[in-house]
């Protein structure tokens, strides 16, 4: 077992995830229906106005204070549909709700306008904007929405978007990482490996990650590369068992060293189909997103 294999699994076993799980989220009550949207002024029944509190624990704020706990509570109230399309967001309301200063307020509204979620104008005022505006990409929103009432499709979704990127990132990587990522990979399969074999399924999810984000680094395609990030997002985030690596099995550890294996020797049209098949959970994937035709 190497060095890198022994530190990461330990790692795994003593450090916090970083990435909140569903409890760490579930801080009010979801809507009955996703994107369900009542009219009138903002419901906050149930949510935790105690940010001061909330600030200091560690749960669901990636260490941002109560900065961050305010954009997890706004964000997770948007994505579930506590907070509809065009809901007005009174700042002074929020801040006397939540206990929080006006610049903490204001501050974290405009990361949720980053994200698509809000929007600010003039004479308008804070409005919540319809879901064809939000950011989908966005590692915070995929996060809210993987554990929220739209967890299903999310994961639809997610698999759909994996299904479609990742075999052609195979394709394109084959004989061009360099030979410091490629160990790497191949440290990815053999952390998996030993992950397995000892049912540490926190340790083989991170290295998944990493595998993952690593095959899309190494496309020489830059708007693949950028998608890196999302995709680990998407693995750590994904709310259960979307696609075949979501698995710890022997299986699936064949498969990534499959994948090493073609990617080392170049073998685009092997790397391809390994990461195709790997991807696959259920027969009907089949015919939601097609495999490309032989031509």
């Amino acid at each position: 077992m190497s060095t890198l294999a022994h530190t990461m699994m330990t790692a795994a076993r003593s450090a916090d995830t970083g990435v909140a799980g569903p409890g760490d989220l579930d801080r009010y009550p979801y809507a009955d229906a996703p994107g369900s949207e009542r009219v009138g002024t903002p419901n906050w029944d149930g949510v935790d106005t105690e940010m001061g509190r909330v600030g200091r624990r560690a749960s669901g704020s990636r260490g941002r204070g109560l900065h961050g706990q305010l954009v997890q509570q706004l964000g997770q109230m948007i994505v579930s549909g506590d907070l509809g399309a065009d809901r007005p967001l009174v700042p002074e309301e929020i801040g006397q709700r939540f206990e929080v200063s006006r610049t903490v307020v204001r501050e974290s509204l405009r990361v949720l306008e980053a994200k698509g979620l809000v929007s600010a104008r003039p004479n308008v005022g804070t409005r919540v904007r319809p879901v064809s505006d939000w950011n989908l990409l966005d590692p915070d929103i995929i996060e809210w929405r993987a554990f929220g009432p739209q967890r299903d499709d999310q994961r639809r979704e997610l698999c759909e978007l994996r299904w479609t990127i990742e075999p052609l990132a195979a394709r394109l990587a084959a004989g061009h990482g360099r030979e410091d990522v490629q160990q790497r990979l191949a440290d990815m399969a053999e952390i998996m490996a030993h992950a397995v074999a000892q049912g540490d399924s926190l340790t083989f999810s991170r290295a998944d990650a990493e595998f993952h984000a690593l095959v899309l680094q190494v496309t020489g395609n830059r708007m693949l590369e950028h998608l890196s990030g999302i995709v680990s997002s998407a693995l750590q985030v994904s709310g259960g068992p979307v696609t075949g690596c979501d698995r710890p099995t022997e299986a699936a550890v064949g498969l990534h060293a499959s994948i090493v294996e073609a990617l080392a020797t170049g073998d685009a049209a092997a790397a391809e189909a390994a990461m195709r098949q790997l991807l696959t959970v259920h027969p009907e994937v089949d015919h939601v997103v097609p495999a490309p035709r032989e031509h």
